[in-house]
This record gives structure tokens, sequence and C-alpha cells, in this order.
């Protein structure tokens, strides 16, 4: 891990405000560990600057209170939101992942056709590499 951290991982606002651990068991920090070698870290040396983490690893508890998807793989420590300062650079992120990197799912969050606000990417040792744009009300497949 040479770009990111466990903590960096699981940081969230959210827990700390509600007082929610936040903490990975040892399949979840192990699953992170692979997505950060698998996907972010080589995502990091091609983009050549930071990238953000807005959502990582998220408990039971914690994906309760931000009302996420009931199987979402935040829970399993397989996916994370990514982010960069210039939001325009999004778009970047995604088709860098798209054409270069293995992933689960990679999702264009929000945002419009131009750039997405943040990037969901996912990783698992079998991946389905399934593109999708969600538009704040619904997930459509792209290619």
């Amino acid at each position: 891990m040479k770009y990111f951290t466990i903590a960096e991982l699981c940081a969230s606002a959210t827990a700390e405000h509600y007082h929610i651990d936040n903490t990975p068991g040892p399949v979840e920090e192990e699953n992170l560990r692979a997505l950060v070698a698998n996907v972010l870290d080589p995502l990091r040396e091609m983009y050549g600057r930071p990238i953000y983490v807005s959502s990582g690893f998220r408990s039971q508890l914690l994906n309760i209170k931000i009302r996420g998807a009931d199987n979402s793989q935040h829970l399993y420590g397989l996916a994370a939101d990514i982010y960069c300062k210039n939001s325009l650079d999004n778009a970047r992120l995604f088709e860098l992942i798209a054409k270069y990197l293995p992933f689960d799912q990679l999702i264009w969050e929000k945002g419009n056709l131009a750039y997405p606000d943040w990037v969901h990417v996912s990783w698992k040792p079998v991946c389905r590499f399934k593109k999708l744009r969600y538009d704040g009300r619904r997930y459509i497949s792209i290619r």
C-alpha cells in the first residue's frame, strides 16, 4: 500500500459524528488491501496526482445510517468512492480504470455527462467489468 492507508479507507465523518465503530474485520481489511493493490495504487501511479477517498469500508451500522445499499460492496471492503480536487479529472479516473485496470463495478456517480461527482470502483478476484452511470435516480449500464 503505497498511496493509501487502511485508516483512510475507513475514515467517515458520519461514523465519527454518531460514534460508530467503523473498524474492518480481518477479511474486510484483506479485501481493502487487494483493492488498493489491484486498482487504487496502480491508478494513482497512472494519474500522477493525489486521489481522495470519500467512502471505503462501511460497517453495517454506518451503511444503515447513510442509507447505503443493503448489498453494498463497501460492507465487505471491496469498494471505494474516489475523487480528485478538480472534478473534471474524475472523468479521467473513470477512463483510466475502464481502459487499464481490473474492476468489478465502475460507476460514474451523478454529475453530468462530461464528468461525474465521484467514481465508485470495486474489485474482487473474479471481476465482472460492469460499468454503470448513476444519475441520482437509477443505474444505467454503459459500454
